[in-house]
């Protein structure tokens, strides 16, 4: 369950209702009786900075290089390895 604010539409009361995300019960002012319809408003959260959006971009290459799937280095030969014959 949430607690949401409502705002009567008469009178102007705010109080809070508690019920589930996904009804939409009918409410109405516990002062006068009115209609009352539910108030929104802005989250707490702010994003500053860098980094929070799909079109900010990180500075340099975020790549590492592709390997051959070997642990071998690329210079190296299999001339005298144990390996050579396997």
């Amino acid at each position: 369950m949430a607690r949401y604010d409502y705002r009567c539409t008469s009178c102007g009361t705010v109080f809070e209702v508690e019920h589930g995300m996904t009804e939409r019960p009918a409410v109405s002012c516990p002062a006068c009786g009115g209609d009352a319809e539910k108030v929104f408003s802005p989250s707490g959260i702010e994003f500053k900075g860098s980094g929070f959006y799909n079109t900010d971009q990180r500075g340099g290459s975020s790549s590492t290089a592709a390997t051959s799937g070997s642990s071998e280095p690329a210079d190296h030969s299999c001339e005298n390895c144990p390996h050579k014959n396997d």
